[in-house]
């Protein structure tokens, strides 16, 4: 049985893409998963199954897509995989209150060595970008992070759709509440 964490992207949003956290629950229960609880209204859903990634990530998308109607991509990360990128992460990411700390999870199949391609060069001068995994780790001064390359992100829309970001706050609780913590 493993631990695993999904991540839904871009759900509760502006309303749009709104999606119920206790229904949620309930689908996941319904689909076999165990111990589902979730976290905040972001789409953070915590689940035990016998299944692997792949298929759990499937079979996550398409729960969602029947029960909500709504075509939303899901990261799909074990709770040891995130207990071992957060170990792994950069001195400098979450470590000053000054700049914003963003961790950056891939949704299979891309990788995070391929987000990091396509998004292009880091502006050094501005913003800071390491990798562990399928998480990547973002860091910007906030008083120059609108001119940062990850912070337009969006305008790279098939990449942009490739990956769902979380506040290092979030990641931290989400790691805390996985038991890696």
């Amino acid at each position: 049985m493993t631990k695993y964490i999904a991540l839904l992207r871009g759900i509760n949003v502006g309303g749009n893409n709104k999606i119920s956290m206790p229904i949620l629950k309930t689908v996941f229960e319904e689909a076999g998963f165990t111990n589902v609880s979730t976290y905040i209204n972001s789409g953070n859903i915590f689940f035990n199954s016998i299944l692997d990634e792949k298929t759990t990530q499937s079979l996550c998308e398409q729960k969602i897509a029947n029960k909500f109607g709504l075509n939303i991509s899901v990261s799909i990360i074990t709770a040891s995989e995130l207990s071992n990128a957060i170990a792994n992460a950069p001195d400098w990411w979450n470590n000053s209150v000054d700049s914003k700390h963003n961790a950056i999870f891939v949704i299979s199949p891309a990788t995070a060595e391929n987000i990091c391609t396509e998004v292009g060069e880091v502006k050094a001068e501005y913003e800071k970008v390491a990798y562990y995994g399928k998480v990547i780790f973002w860091t910007a001064p906030i008083s120059t992070f609108n001119k940062t390359r990850w912070s337009k992100i969006t305008k790279h829309r098939a990449t942009y759709e490739m990956i769902t970001i979380r506040n290092a706050k979030t990641v931290m609780k989400l790691l805390e509440l996985a038991g890696g913590n």
